[in-house]
């Protein structure tokens, strides 16, 4: 006779969390977040990027929503945006991809991300990432039980070290995971080190994952070069990118990846499972800001944020915080010896505290003992709320 639901015992063995769940915890850019709305502080730790919307992708997408453009898509997007992706790939870097099944409309970056990997990658599988690292990267990994294999960027100005990037690679490795421009160092990989990158991938016949969502913004005349436009690379590359820093929609979600149609509609499939498709409006007001926005806007997008590094460096030297100069991107990795604390987490919320500034510990971006005298500066703000924010920095 079965027991009774109010008198049956459950063990408690069986209620417990996943082996995944212990290691996660709240980013240290999002505590620092949260902790500098509390106090009403200038945020400059997430790149949330509150710079205006260009008013074309504003109004379209106002007209979308009001002309009733609110159900579900395909889950690898609309039709057009996918078109202006692939037109757009075609126009900045000579590369071709059929709309229809090698362009998906993701749920931001982080979302084309998560499919390709899941997609892509086995448990116990490992991919090398380079070191500091964006930590959605190897959380994302981590959460598929994906191995994230690090390699330490060569300080101060973030060289590849070739020979430990090659050591890394193991018979388990299947992927490489490249950030350039990157987030949160502002490197931009040269055309040599990319090679290398292309070549090692070539002979171990492994996928090289980009994350490109910062493409815009370079700085001091640099190039950002497309890792999938290197010989032997296109069919091998999954491109991830997005316009939420491009045209300041960060809470739009809205990203997109390109891949071989060999890859993509797996990616499109496990994109569906998780996110089911991206804001439909959204996705027009994308497409149309893709369609009629001209070259000089990108090209005044990079000056403009030229102008606010340039405020934000001078602010931070001021402080005697000894920033390093990025070359794209948008945030600042400074020293954060002269703070009182012990760890990187500590001296941030130090400076929270004496000046209302939040900036985000170094630590957040590399592996456990490293980077606790750094932190990390955003400088995709309004120019009254940077011109604020560096005004304080130099009380120190």
């Amino acid at each position: 006779m079965p027991v009774p639901l109010a008198t049956a015992t459950i063990p408690s063995s069986r209620l417990a969390l996943s082996s995944l769940a212990p290691e996660t915890f709240q980013s240290e850019i999002r505590a620092m977040t949260t902790e500098c709305d509390r106090m009403g502080g200038i945020n400059l730790a997430q790149g949330v990027c509150d710079t205006p919307v260009p008013e074309v992708v504003e109004a379209a997408a106002v007209q979308a929503i009001r002309e009733g453009q609110n159900i579900y898509t395909r889950c690898d997007g609309i039709a057009r945006l996918r078109e202006a992706v692939a037109a757009k790939q075609m126009r900045d870097y000579g590369l071709r991809y059929e709309a229809e099944n090698e362009v998906m409309v993701a749920s931001g970056a982080t979302a084309g991300l998560h499919a390709a990997a899941m997609a892509l990658l086995n448990p116990g599988d490992e991919v090398v990432l380079f070191e500091p690292f964006y930590g959605y990267h190897v959380n994302t990994l981590k959460s598929l039980r994906v191995n994230p294999v690090l390699v330490a960027l060569a300080e101060p100005d973030w060289q590849l070290d070739v020979d430990a990037m090659r050591a890394a690679v193991t018979s388990r490795t299947r992927a490489i995971l490249l950030n350039s421009p990157a987030n949160p160092s502002g490197k931009i990989f040269t055309l040599p080190e990319l090679e290398a990158v292309a070549q090692l991938a070539v002979e171990r016949d492994l996928f090289l994952i980009t994350d490109e969502i910062y493409e815009y913004f370079v700085y001091d005349g640099a190039r950002h070069i497309c890792p999938a436009t290197l010989p032997g690379m296109r069919e091998r590359t999954i491109v991830v990118s997005g316009y939420s820093k491009t045209f300041s929609i960060t809470g739009w979600r809205v990203g997109y990846a390109t891949a071989d149609v060999r890859w993509m509609p797996a990616m499109a499939h496990f994109h569906d499972l998780t996110y089911v498709c991206a804001p439909a409006p959204f996705q027009i007001a994308t497409a149309v800001g893709i369609e009629q926005l001209p070259k000089a806007f990108y090209k005044q997008i990079a000056a403009d944020h030229e102008s606010k590094r340039g405020r934000l460096l001078s602010a931070l030297e001021d402080a005697g915080m000894d920033p390093s100069v990025p070359s794209g991107a948008y945030y600042i990795m400074a020293s954060a010896e002269r703070l009182p604390g012990k760890t990187a987490a500590e001296k941030a919320r130090s400076l929270l505290r004496t000046t209302g500034i939040a900036a985000v510990a170094g630590s957040a971006f590399f592996r456990p003992g490293r980077g606790e005298n750094l932190l990390r500066f955003c400088f995709a703000k309004r120019d009254v709320e940077l011109d604020a924010a560096c005004e304080r920095l130099r009380w120190l």
